[in-house]
């Protein structure tokens, strides 16, 4: 899993049908610390995030099929969480 901050949205006229009725977010990578770690994602949104919150996205795409439980979804990376606060040891 990955920490990231929403840094915007994409919009899209043309896509596959999968995407229709659904918000892809960018996101910017961080470091558990919340620096920036370098690189960022697209990612779909499940959680109703927005720009500016930090979220918990998984770059995988079976576990993101999973999430959105189609087996066969063109799909690598979802935001699965809204985080709080981090804490780190």
């Amino acid at each position: 899993m990955i920490i990231g901050k929403v840094v915007g949205e994409i919009y899209s006229t043309i896509n596959h049908p999968f995407y229709d009725a659904k918000k892809l977010l960018i996101i910017d990578k961080l470091n558990p610390d919340q620096t920036p770690a370098g690189g960022y994602l697209i990612a779909v949104d499940s959680v109703d995030a927005g720009v500016g919150e930090t979220v918990l996205v998984i770059d995988e795409g079976n576990s993101a099929r999973q999430v959105v439980d189609d087996p066969t979804a063109p799909i690598r990376s979802i935001v699965v969480g809204i985080i709080d606060e981090v804490t780190t040891m």
